[in-house]
């Protein structure tokens, strides 16, 4: 196993004091905290979200998107687990109807557009896989593990009046304009599951010492993240916001009461 290097990032809207286990490195307001994606895996991006604000309202383009776009080779699919929800606390994924291009362009620009949206009422536990093209945004009191295709193309829709650059004509042309697939939430409920089967990548979760299936898994690579407890890997233990690389992990490699995600590249 290898534990991903961290980076934290900044954010208007972050956080003032990182919750446990991690450090707070100064003064300034922590909104996500990145593991760098390691060359074996370098199609997914694992990162916790802290907000206590709501985030802005946005999209992202899917694979023909962005590369007609000029912006790379990946649009952004990604899933939300939920670790800490306030009381109340909600993220916004899809609309109540299907709407046009029109009125979402309008409903942008006088911010009308976070009435429209869904808001979900979230708990620990509750993921929500996000397609490409999926309108979308994060409650303030909510934090989150994110696991994403490792793309950083966000087009801004809506940001409350932040001095923050918006990117509406694109936006626009990239968004779905309907309700939320409900199929595509989940929970983790029980001691395994899947969370996500996309075209990009597959997360699983699993408990250790549950007794539980464990996950059926491509024999190779996959990223490690503990969302509750501690596991032992190869000897070397991982721990909640921590993720690690392991080479074809197994029910036998891991030790442990940890309740882990398990994300693998399709």
């Amino acid at each position: 196993m290898r534990k991903l290097p961290t980076q934290f990032v900044d954010k208007v809207w972050g956080v003032d004091r990182l919750p446990s286990p991690f450090p707070h490195p100064s003064d300034q307001a922590i909104g996500e905290v990145w593991f760098e994606p390691p060359a074996e895996l370098d199609q997914l991006l694992v990162k916790y979200i802290f907000a206590s604000e709501r985030l802005s309202v946005q999209a992202h383009p899917d694979d023909a998107q962005a590369q007609a776009m000029g912006l790379g080779t990946n649009g952004k699919s990604e899933c939300w687990v939920i670790t800490h929800a306030e009381p109340g606390a909600t993220i916004a994924v899809g609309f109540h109807e299907q709407i046009d291009a029109g009125t979402m362009r309008e409903a942008a620009l006088d911010g009308s557009i976070v009435d429209l949206l869904v808001w979900h009422e979230v708990q620990p536990g509750d993921a929500f896989y996000i397609p490409a093209r999926t309108v979308h945004a994060i409650g303030g009191g909510v934090s989150l593990i994110e696991v994403q295709q490792n793309s950083d193309v966000t087009f801004r829709l809506f940001d409350y009046g932040r001095p923050r650059e918006l990117h509406l004509d694109q936006g626009v042309e990239v968004s779905e304009t309907g309700p939320y697939p409900s199929r595509l939430r989940n929970r983790m409920d029980g001691d395994s599951g899947l969370l996500v089967d996309g075209p990009h990548f597959r997360l699983h979760y699993w408990r250790c010492g549950s007794g539980a299936d464990f996950p059926a898994l491509k024999p190779d690579d996959a990223l490690v993240i503990p969302y509750s407890g501690t596991v032992s890997v190869d000897g070397e233990d991982l721990a909640v916001g921590e993720c690690g690389l392991v080479s074809e992990p197994c029910n036998s490699d891991l030790v442990g009461n940890a309740l882990l995600l398990i994300a693998q590249p399709v």
